[in-house]
């Protein structure tokens, strides 16, 4: 027995290669409970291991063949092996925070073999703060960032004498789970294509309206789904497998204050710290281009409408294109200019149907796939410089076990083309950024950390806060 893979998941599975991976990934920071001894990052990874039931998620891997008519199919793997999925590794000395985040982007270049279900997870101990690290990858044919984060929050709890929790993989997560998705014999697969492509006549009926008001808005240079005005940049060229990872966090009161006195939001200083930021390397570089750059900004789709961003995995995102000011001196200047960009862009999605913001937001990134897959990425202009994103998590301290967790950083994925990578997650009254990027290609990538620390503080300056 087996299920479709939707064409959302099958173009990120069919999109990878060596040098491209395309999952995601989080480093999580625990604080050990009062009183754990010196063997808890050991027991830990047992306790992690040792489930009774896999849930059916992380037993699926994807297959295609004669018998699938060559269509992706999600199958059951019947020789799940956990110990290779759930690991345990420890830190050299010194055991600083440098040595935690080389080993996550070390181990986030590894591509996950389609041979096996497509998920890993690292127990890490030796951090010279006793604090005990987990670092998770996923592909992304099976979760998006949203999803990721309910899985983990699916397996916290703000109560720090809570015992019993089990693991993000462990069936017990699945505490009202939907009906089970129901198996379709593979001799049917061709039919129940057909049948799929029928059911969604009605929403495609609108397309061509849809596609019309994006593409006259994007040659107009007004925000959309698809950005036809991007410069080239160093980011905007092919990339090697090596990744180096950096990741930092602010308190989020400091973020709204400056909306607060701006009139803007906190995605838009998120935005506008990520556009001071990527300015000041750039110059320091000597790279920074005339026009503006342009970040793809992923926006999440109402999962009761979508049935895909939740615990059960799936992939429900759909696009702006942010004009970042890059060009502008004034960080106010540059923060006022993303408000308006993303006000737009939402706006022009607001008259679309979830399904149709999938398919103009896949339109404005068929570029960024297909200009690899020809080797033409060097020779056209990229439809986007950096991917910019931004996940919602826990706003209280949640424990695992009476482990507190004290971070949350996000690894997400660099492509062809698309060089650098900065994804956000909010968690207990901070802002995690978690900065992804080739090790050629973005040179001395911890140096954004610098230079996002000190746009904070020149947008406070300038907001008066």
């Amino acid at each position: 027995m087996a299920s479709l893979i939707d064409p959302t998941a099958a173009g990120f599975l069919l999109a990878e290669n060596r040098s491209m991976p395309m999952h995601v990934g989080g480093l999580h920071l625990f604080e050990r409970p009062e009183g754990a001894g010196r063997g808890y990052a050991r027991e830990m990874y047992e306790s992690m291991r040792d489930v009774s039931e896999v849930a059916p998620l992380f037993l699926k891997r994807p297959h295609r063949s004669l018998t699938t008519a060559g269509q992706l199919v999600w199958v059951e793997d019947d020789e799940f092996d956990i110990e290779h999925h759930v690991r345990h590794a420890a830190l050299p000395k010194p055991g600083r925070i440098r040595e935690l985040l080389e080993l996550s982007g070390r181990m986030h270049a590894t591509r996950l073999g389609w041979e096996r279900p497509l998920w890993e997870a690292t127990i890490i101990e030796g951090l010279r703060d006793n604090r005990v690290g987990l670092y998770t990858k996923t592909h992304h044919a099976l979760v998006d960032g949203v999803s990721a984060m309910r899985l983990l929050q699916s397996v916290l709890t703000t109560d720090p004498t809570r015992t019993g929790m089990p693991a993000p993989w462990d069936a017990a997560t699945r505490r009202a789970p939907r009906p089970p998705a129901e198996p379709v014999p593979l001799s049917e697969l061709p039919v129940r294509t057909v049948r799929s492509a029928l059911g969604i006549a009605a929403e495609a009926a609108g397309m061509p309206s849809a596609f019309t008001r994006t593409m006259t808005r994007s040659v107009r240079n007004e925000t959309s789904a698809v950005s036809l005005r991007a410069p080239r940049t160093m980011f905007n060229q092919r990339i090697t497998g090596s990744r180096r990872f950096a990741a930092q966090d602010w308190p989020i009161e400091r973020l709204r204050a400056i909306g607060k006195a701006t009139g803007t939001t906190i995605n838009d200083v998120v935005l506008a710290m990520c556009s001071g930021a990527v300015r000041a390397y750039l110059i320091e570089l000597d790279a920074l281009p005339d026009a503006p750059l342009v970040a793809m900004v992923p926006v999440g789709l109402n999962a009761k409408d979508s049935h895909l961003a939740s615990t059960e995995g799936g992939n429900a995102v759909g696009s702006v294109m942010c004009q970042l000011g890059t060009d502008l001196a004034d960080p106010v200047d540059r923060l006022i200019t993303i408000h308006a960009s993303m006000s737009d862009g939402k706006q022009a999605l607001s008259t679309m149907t979830p399904t149709q913001i999938l398919a103009m937001s896949a339109l404005g990134q068929a570029p960024a796939i297909l200009a690899p897959m020809l080797r033409v990425e060097g020779f056209v202009r990229p439809p986007y410089n950096l991917v910019i994103s931004n996940v919602p998590g826990p706003r209280s301290a949640h424990y695992w076990n009476g482990a507190r967790l004290t971070g949350t950083y996000p690894l997400s994925i660099p492509i062809h083309g698309m060089a650098l990578n900065i994804t956000c997650t909010s968690y207990d009254g901070r802002l995690s950024f978690g900065l992804i990027g080739c090790r050629r290609t973005v040179p001395r990538l911890q140096r954004l950390l610098t230079h996002l620390d000190d746009e904070l503080s020149a947008l406070e300056l300038a907001a008066g806060v």
